[in-house]
């Protein structure tokens, strides 16, 4: 109410026929001193004037990732160059963006399978997105080429080894890797330099890029952008908030 009637005070003052920019030195001077006061007396009205902006804010930001994921949709949830596992069924999906060596990304790992595994109603997609160095590329692109040569269990498999790889993810790392899920080390060695691995991650930086992410984990939760680690529960208020929508 505070804050409604300084906005309504200005206003009136701004459209009147002595607007503030045609005020003399003497009136603006008078008017700020006015200002001034009010704020002093009324120190909430700053509180609520912050409030209100970052609600703006927010809507504003919704609307413009809703808008993203709209445009975006058949890259977001259909690419075919993305793993999705869980519920193929499912009512909604859950698309998450990953890079190998981001702690937040393995901290988030085992929370998102209890997710989806406890609800079992989800459908999970994965998009490597490496953007912390040599060592997140070369892990993607190991990954990448898992999935290209063994098919979506194998490449399920090496996402898990990765993702809780505490190692250097180096050659020696992956050869080590690819002979403890069973597959040629050369083979995939050979795999991950070819332009059908980095194409794939080529597109995936490009929607990333479309869409704003400059971090991981990045969630797009049906048609909500969460960008950054959320704890487990707050993972199922926004799924179940989805649901309800």
């Amino acid at each position: 109410m505070i804050l409604r009637t300084l906005i309504g005070i200005t206003a009136m003052m701004m459209t009147s026929t002595v607007a503030l920019a045609e005020m003399t030195e003497t009136e603006r001077e008078a008017f700020r001193a006015e200002v001034r006061e009010f704020l002093l007396e009324e120190p909430e009205v700053l509180v609520e004037a912050m409030e209100v902006l970052q609600s703006r804010q927010d809507q504003s930001a919704a609307e413009r990732d809703l808008a993203m994921l709209r445009d975006n949709a058949d890259l977001i949830y259909r690419d075919p160059n993305s793993w999705a596992g869980g519920n193929l069924e499912a009512d909604l999906t859950i698309v998450e963006f990953v890079d190998y060596r981001c702690g937040y990304c393995r901290k988030a790992h085992d929370e998102v399978t209890e997710l989806v595994e406890s609800d079992g109603n989800i459908r999970l997609v994965l998009k490597e997105f490496p953007i912390l160095g040599e060592q997140s590329l070369l892990s993607s692109q190991f990954a990448i080429a898992v999935r290209q040569l063994h098919g979506d269990d194998a490449y399920k498999a090496a996402h898990d080894a990765l993702i809780t790889l505490r190692g250097d993810a180096n050659a020696e790392t992956f050869a080590r890797l690819a002979t403890d899920l069973g597959h040629d080390p050369a083979a995939i060695a050979e795999r991950m330099k070819s332009p059908e691995v980095q194409a794939i991650i080529d597109t995936n930086h490009a929607l990333g890029t479309m869409m704003e992410i400059n971090g991981t984990p990045t969630f797009v939760i049906d048609e909500t952008m969460v960008r950054g680690y959320v704890p487990l529960e707050g993972m199922r208020q926004i799924v179940a908030g989805q649901r309800e929508g």
